[in-house]
């Protein structure tokens, strides 16, 4: 399958330099995961009291099933809370996804479950310097699910913005078994989003009460799902497509429908088959390979999606024994064309888009131009030729899939080949001797691509929240929020600075944001050079830097430079103190793994690249 499609020389010389450099810890990788591999049932290899444990909770069926056949069985890790919107459908998973498996010849018991906590809920409070730490404790908690070791195959539950990427770290470690995601789909759209951002601003001028602005807030996340703006909890989902570790379409099908019960007991019924005791034996750790992590960067970059996966890619990568490098999404952003604008890079929610061929649509335009790889291995087989299809019921109630649509049913929020948005994809890197930073350039407009202004430094976000108050934030600036890296506290989003920053574009000002923080998928239209690396707390250049010293940002010529400031001749001692760590809210526990945290652009991770799969794992 996946023949007629010539891959873009870009597509394959990126391809090629990422193969190369991982070649060794790669290779190391897939040894191991072929040790883990076991053609009998993985329990045949547990003493007789060890699988007593592991069955004494189950059914009669279930217990006879897995003491008398060779049928496989299959672990569920799930995400599932009833406060997060997007966690709360997955109440109903398990008993759906047993009777499936059941139905297919295995067993499915739940493994465990992770920690899922909402980005949207901790923004700017104490909690938010947990959100990116989360994802490695969400990888921990899916290895300590699976090593129990009687599992032939894995089910992920989880969508949101360190779910998946921990889901997948963690079951990285067991690479030699399937392992199918499981999405719950976006909530059904609310409140115009443009709507809500003019609430939202008006709030931030003291122009609507608290009141006013809950209710708009509530209007738009109203319903069990997934917020349908293009964060990073949807760019998981379109991600998790182009790697072809979901079932294809399945990402954006809303909570609650028929369509979506029917794809969750396929999902069932096919991990069956991938195990090796199935007849398509597809282990994680060879669908997640060197052109499948490229294809996920092309789709970032296609769609305009979260910031976030230039370090969740890398870390997920890296599991895998493979080493991405920002030069990589730079390289591939100068070939990849902006297909859709999904808010908050344009007007339309991830159903518009979904509506408007989505995935499908997406995915055919790509591979057209051969700016995907056809040839790899997908959960639903080989070859990506089944991503350019949409499920669908047909008259009996059966799944089926559709071919994609020839053209897109929205134009203003999905096109082809050639009618894109943008010639070039929606990232850029940027380096010079401020460091390296990542700017999503795809909300932006032509004018707002080169900024020279005066720097304003702050040390946290609520130092220029406050002076935003106090209507010190005048004439043209680039707001440098420094502090906030993965060492510092845990490299928090700042979000919230994006409704005041806007105010100030508004009024006619040019601003930017420079932070070693993070800004999402969910930044807009305030240029935001992120992820600054080395960080402050590090002795990076924003420590040295002062209110007052001219900051270029060049997302033109990918250049982060000052203009006159001499860092040479700032000694350490003229570094500004870093914040003392923060403590309460749980931040205190959590010390030691930030001082483990490595640079943004080696995925902000405790987990080094590896050779192999660790201890427990393959």
């Amino acid at each position: 399958m996946g023949t007629g499609y010539e891959a873009h020389p870009a597509v394959v010389a990126v391809t090629e330099q990422i193969a190369a450099r991982s070649a060794h810890s790669r290779r190391s990788y897939l040894r191991a995961l072929d040790r883990g591999r076991r053609a009998a049932p993985a329990r045949e290899a547990l003493g007789c009291s060890n699988l007593a444990h592991g069955l004494a909770a189950c059914g009669a069926a279930e217990r006879s099933r897995l003491t008398g056949e060779r049928g496989p069985s299959i672990g569920i890790v799930t995400a599932y809370n009833d406060m997060l919107s997007a966690h709360q459908p997955y109440a109903s998973y398990p008993t759906a996804l047993r009777r499936a498996v059941l139905g297919a010849g295995g067993v499915a018991q739940v493994a465990g479950g992770v920690p899922a906590m909402c980005d949207g809920i901790t923004q700017g409070n104490a909690g938010m310097e947990l959100s990116l730490l989360s994802r490695e404790v969400i990888a921990m908690a899916t290895a300590i699910a699976l090593a129990h070791e009687t599992f032939d195959g894995a089910l992920l539950l989880g969508v949101c913005d360190k779910i998946v990427p921990g889901l997948l770290i963690g079951a990285l470690s067991f690479g030699h078994l399937p392992a199918l995601l499981v999405p719950a789909g976006p909530m059904p759209s609310g409140m115009a989003n443009a709507e809500k951002s003019r609430v939202r601003q008006l709030h931030a001028e003291g122009r609507v009460s608290r009141a006013e602005l809950l209710a708009a807030e509530s209007a738009s996340y109203h319903a069990p799902g997934t917020c349908t703006f293009y964060g990073t909890a949807n760019s998981n989902q379109l991600l998790a497509e182009a790697m072809g570790l979901l079932l294809p379409g399945s990402a954006f099908v809303n909570p609650g429908t028929d369509l979506r019960s029917a794809l969750n007991a396929a999902a069932g019924a096919r991990v069956v088959q991938l195990t090796a005791l199935g007849h398509s034996y597809a282990p994680l750790g060879w669908i997640v390979c060197e052109r499948s992590l490229v294809n996920a960067i092309v789709a970032l970059l296609a769609s305009g999606g979260s910031t976030n996966h230039t370090m969740h890619l890398v870390a997920i990568a890296a599991a895998a024994g493979i080493e991405l490098r920002w030069e990589d999404f730079a390289a591939l952003s100068r070939e990849v064309p902006l297909l859709a604008r999904i808010y908050p890079n344009g007007a339309a929610d991830i159903n518009e888009f979904h509506a408007a061929g989505g995935t499908a649509f997406l995915f055919s335009e790509l591979l057209s131009a051969g700016l995907m790889h056809a040839d790899v291995t997908t959960v639903a087989g080989v070859g990506l030729d089944a991503y350019t299809t949409r499920p669908a019921l047909d008259g009996a109630g059966a799944l089926v899939n559709e071919p994609a649509a020839i053209r897109s049913g929205g134009r203003e929020v999905l096109r082809g080949m050639a009618e894109p948005f943008a010639s070039e994809g929606g990232l850029r890197l940027l380096t010079g001797d401020l460091g390296r930073a990542i700017v999503k350039t795809s909300a932006l407009s032509p004018e707002q691509l080169v900024l020279s202004a005066p720097a304003r430094v702050f040390d946290d976000q609520a130092q220029l929240l406050a002076a935003f108050e106090r209507d010190e934030l005048v004439g043209d600036l680039v707001a440098v929020v420094r502090y906030q890296g993965p060492r510092s506290n845990g490299m928090p989003e700042l979000h919230k600075l994006t409704t005041v920053l806007g105010v100030l574009i508004d009024r006619g000002q040019q601003v930017a944001l420079l932070s070693d923080g993070r800004m999402s998928g969910a930044s807009g239209k305030v240029p935001a050079a992120i992820h600054c690396t080395p960080e402050a707390a590090v002795g990076g250049p924003l420590a040295h830097l002062r209110d007052g010293d001219q900051v270029q940002i060049d997302c033109i010529r990918g250049t982060l430079q000052t203009v006159g400031v001499d860092f040479a001749a700032r000694s350490a001692e003229d570094a500004s103190r870093p914040p003392a760590p923060a403590s309460g809210s749980g931040r205190e526990l959590f010390a030691k793994m930030r001082r483990e945290l490595g640079p943004a652009d080696a995925g902000a991770s405790i987990f080094a690249l590896s050779g192999g799969i660790g201890e427990g794992g393959a």
